[in-house]
């Protein structure tokens, strides 16, 4: 059903369209948490580490579906607050063009450079087979994630967040016990995991294609709109590229400080892969949060309403913060059951390593959700060189300091401590750029 978020009191508008995407988000990464928990337990801790290594590198691919999926999502927005519904459709068949041809190249880089990827990041030599072998079945299936992204970002964009809940909610239920008879009843190992993600997503994908076609075709327009426009393309690429370049230079980042990791021995990299995944689990709720404010910031300005964006900062803030608060509470008092809910028979080295990430992580979910709410006002405002400022400073920080003090005698637990500096650092800027942005 389609929103519009230009109208009604700004706190309530954004629960109603943010809940439903908290909840897509959550199924979303039981795909990722499903993968490690299967292997993990019905295979073993070396191959926990090896879906955890490869994962470092599919968060490349992920970066540039999600940068087409805001890039689309947020020019979307724009035309549907405006309610120029034919150059919304011409924005939408532009962005699906432009998108195969990079999930294209992409796909050609992956199943070419997988290898040369995975030596890269120093993996030890007895995950290598089957860090490849996962890598290169997620590779395959790249068509899928780009356009699965592509059709949640138009819901988004028409303020419709219920129907993505519905096919994740689905979907990621399904893929829960797709790996777990692949990997029990057919012994497929590593390989029943990562294709058990490749079905699910395929049968996702197409349906949500399906259903916004449909409703596409259902909104009148005169004439017949325009399968391609530069300007929109140019349009769509001032936002795409530089979420991501977020995107992909933070998972270059993450695979920095995955080759620092993985020097610390299989232990640590287990604990980590595990750890990880869970805080990935946080940090990609508050950015998908964070995704509807850019919807309900690029419709409001579409409108021409942009007294309301200030209030929606405000409620974005107190959503995040309402939401925020039990997973803090969880990770940092529960943390030790939790490690273990992925591995089975963990060494003593692997719970250490996760408790610890946890711990020191958690009491700062705080500030880089806020940071993240900025960061939403940000690009829906398509005020992307201050975006882009806050984004590089926490990943330049994170990595310098975790390269550093992961030498001294803090050892692996060094590497962890970088998290908070670089996520409040950055957030002291970004939210200094959306305040000056509300006040113009």
């Amino acid at each position: 059903m389609n929103r519009d978020l230009t109208v009604g009191k700004p706190e309530r508008v954004l629960w109603q369209f943010c809940l439903p995407l908290f909840g897509s988000i959550l199924f979303q990464q039981l795909y990722n948490i499903a993968d490690s928990l299967v292997a993990g337990k019905f295979v073993g801790e070396s191959a926990l580490a090896a879906v955890g290594n490869s994962y470092e590198i599919t968060l490349i691919f992920i970066a540039f579906a999600f940068g087409c999926n805001m890039g689309c999502s947020v020019v979307v927005s724009s035309f549907f607050g405006a309610k120029d519904y034919s150059r919304m459709k011409t924005a939408v068949s532009t962005a699906m063009i432009a998108s195969a041809v990079v999930c294209g190249l992409l796909m050609v880089f992956g199943l070419l450079g997988g290898g040369w990827l995975l030596r890269l990041i120093h993996t030890p030599q007895e995950l290598m087979a089957d860090s490849l072998l996962y890598l290169n079945i997620y590779v395959l299936g790249l068509p899928f994630v780009f356009f699965y992204n592509l059709s949640t970002g138009i819901f988004s964009a028409m303020g419709d967040s219920k129907t993505p809940f519905w096919f994740l909610a689905a979907s990621s239920t399904a893929n829960i016990a797709v790996d777990i008879l692949f990997v029990t009843v057919f012994r497929m190992g590593v390989a029943g995991v990562a294709w058990a993600t490749f079905l699910c997503q395929g049968v996702s994908c197409v349906l949500a294609l399906t259903v916004i076609m449909r409703r596409l075709r259902g909104i009148e327009t005169p004439g017949r709109p325009a399968r391609f426009n530069r300007t929109i393309l140019q349009k769509f690429m001032r936002i795409a590229i530089p979420s991501v370049l977020q995107q992909s230079f933070i998972s270059v980042g993450n695979i920095i400080i995955q080759s620092v990791i993985n020097g610390f021995g299989g232990g640590v990299i287990a604990g980590y892969a595990a750890g990880v995944k869970l805080n990935n689990l946080v940090i990609t709720s508050f950015t998908t949060l964070c995704n509807g404010i850019s919807n309900y910031t690029a419709q409001n300005l579409g409108a021409g309403k942009r007294e309301r964006i200030r209030e929606g900062f405000r409620a974005g803030i107190k959503i995040v913060w309402t939401l925020g608060l039990p997973l803090a509470l969880l990770y940092f008092f529960a943390g030790e059951p939790l490690i273990r809910f992925f591995i089975d028979q963990p060494s003593q080295t692997a719970i250490d390593t996760g408790v610890t990430y946890l711990r020191i992580l958690a009491p700062f979910y705080f500030v880089v959700s806020a940071k993240l709410v900025a960061d939403g006002v940000l690009r829906g405002a398509e005020l992307m060189n201050q975006f882009m400022i806050g984004t590089f400073t926490d990943l330049i920080l994170r990595v310098v300091l975790a390269v550093i003090l992961s030498k001294t005698s803090l050892g692996a637990t060094g590497i962890w401590c970088a998290w908070p500096i670089g996520w409040c650092t950055a957030a002291v800027l970004s939210i200094r750029f959306c305040l000056t942005k509300m006040k113009g």
